[in-house]
């Protein structure tokens, strides 16, 4: 690490001023010079363009993508309200183990999953791991017991796992630290916003059954999700990737793609140049900010994992009829997507309110989830519990925010790639231990699960609130020993991207900045 030279510059036992170096070259653990461009070789309109052009091919495509396989994963709540444990025969807490295991195998292979992405095609990976669980939800339509549906849960986790971190990897290779809240919240809003979509094809779907009472309907509903998601995944074989990647970029900008990118000091984009380093895996585990990811990645689960379980089931013991309960799911998406552009634009405008809008998400829900436990059910409340299931709804950007920091603060290939994992695996329990707190002896109001879920909230704000501190803090000494390098900002600039490039971590980086 530390005798690693630049090969073509000769400022470089100082640093360097970045507007007499355009392009260097730099030694790569694999013992080929990596080619670095200088953002400077570029005009502030070329970037623009390229930028568009990023936006157009890459955003529709991942907003398409996340929101099947959030479908595809909550869908079983809307499949359990048509039908789906009676037909089955499910019984006791068999339903409740669907998820569950759908979390454990998503949570077994989230590292091998997420050392594949860092070593082979990115776009490549995605695309054939959604086109596998395609097949597996098509499959869940022809269950026919307990054994079936679980058998295929299970493999519909392990192919579900990469997903997520894949998309914040392909939104760090291709974007600024500033645009990554933006850009990833585009993705994230499908969440909610196919789910609109969704849920009205789900309705029309649901009617079926009303016309025909012979007809399950839940059986179309997984055969319509499971054929959509595999036609998705081989458009992602062409158009997902990253910039080096790709074959919609020519070979300038590529090139052009990855000097936009210098400023995040992260380091190239190319998978497979970097080897695993082990004193950045010890490092994680002596950072705080490691242990404060994956606590607020379980706490922020748990009410997720009994929601995407319960939430229709709930919803349904307020009073409603099956197809209502997916006709009043839809203010609560689209508000939910309204709630998205907000934030994104707000994290566009002004820097650092990341952890604002995290922590101040927790707060609606912890009320809602309070409201629902609290209040007696009864034909004159129904709406008012609904009002309080409604105001859960911006509860997953402390989550989705606390992931958009995993690329923004986390250079050092192995360092980010390790965060991730254990963010997600802790993703992975909080949403096994929501599914299975809320019990079927409680049935209809879950008053357990729900209060439990509350209890989770409050200790999610305390996490973020000093998640955020550890940040400031470092920050602030950082500046203060800026004052005595003797570098200008230019150079400091300069050699915080060179360290990039060598795959410094954060630790390591002392002209790194923190974002919040």
């Amino acid at each position: 690490m530390s005798d690693e030279k630049i090969s073509s510059s000769p400022a470089s036992e100082k640093g360097f001023n970045k507007n007499e170096i355009p392009i260097y070259e730099l030694p790569s653990d694999t013992g080929e010079n990596v080619l670095v461009v200088d953002d400077n070789e570029y005009t502030e309109e070329q970037f623009r363009r390229l930028k568009r052009k990023q936006d157009l091919y890459l955003l529709p495509l991942m907003w398409i993508c996340y929101g099947v396989q959030q479908i595809d994963k909550t869908a079983l709540g809307t499949m359990a309200t048509f039908g789906l444990r009676e037909d089955t025969g499910l019984v006791g807490q068999q339903y409740s183990w669907l998820t569950t295991v759908f979390y454990l195998t998503y949570m077994c292979f989230e590292f091998p999953s997420n050392f594949l992405l860092q070593r082979w095609r990115m776009g490549k990976t995605l695309s054939i791991y959604m086109i596998c669980w395609g097949f597996v939800v098509l499959s869940i339509g022809f269950a026919k017991n307990f054994t079936h549906l679980i058998t295929l849960r299970a493999l519909q986790g392990l192919f579900e796992c990469c997903i997520s971190p894949g998309f914040i990897l392909v939104i760090g290779s291709w974007y600024t630290r500033k645009e990554h809240a933006s850009r990833s919240l585009v993705f994230q809003s499908a969440n909610a916003g196919f789910g609109v979509i969704a849920d009205l094809i789900l309705y029309g779907i649901g009617t079926l059954e009303y016309k025909d009472e012979s007809k399950q309907a839940w059986r179309y509903m997984s055969y319509f999700l499971g054929s959509l998601t595999i036609v998705v995944g081989f458009l992602c074989l062409y158009f997902l990737g990253t910039p080096s990647e790709v074959p919609w970029l020519t070979p300038e900008e590529k090139r052009m793609a990855n000097a936009r990118i210098l400023s995040n000091q992260s380091g190239h984009d190319r998978t497979g140049t970097k080897k695993w380093k082990w004193y950045q895996v010890r490092e994680c585990l002596i950072d705080p900010c490691f242990w404060f990811a994956g606590a607020n990645a379980f706490l922020s689960s748990v009410p997720n994992g009994g929601l995407t379980t319960f939430g229709s089931i709930i919803n349904k013991s307020f009073g409603f009829t099956s197809l209502e309960v997916i006709l009043y799911t839809i203010p609560r998406s689209v508000t939910s997507v309204l709630i998205f552009v907000v934030v994104g634009i707000c994290n566009t405008k002004w820097a650092n309110l990341r952890m604002y809008f995290m922590g101040a998400a927790t707060i609606p829900p912890f009320i809602g989830f309070m409201g629902m436990s609290l209040i007696e059910t009864t034909e004159g409340t129904k709406w008012t519990k609904w009002g309080m299931y409604f105001i859960t709804v911006p509860f997953v950007l402390s989550l989705f925010l606390a992931w958009t920091l995993i690329p923004s603060n986390l250079p050092g290939r192995t360092k980010r790639t390790v965060t991730s994992s254990f963010t997600f695996v802790m993703y992975c329990t909080g949403n096994m231990v929501g599914s299975q707190i809320f019990r079927s002896e409680d049935a209809p109001k879950y008053t357990r699960g729900v209060v439990g879920c509350a209890i989770c909230f409050g200790l999610e704000f305390l996490i973020i609130c000093l998640w955020r501190l550890t940040y400031v803090l470092r920050n602030r000494r950082r500046d203060k020993a800026m004052l005595n390098d003797g570098l200008t900002p230019e150079e400091r600039e300069a050699q915080g991207r060179l360290n990039g490039e060598k795959d410094l971590t954060d630790f390591e980086n002392p002209h790194f900045r923190y974002t919040m």
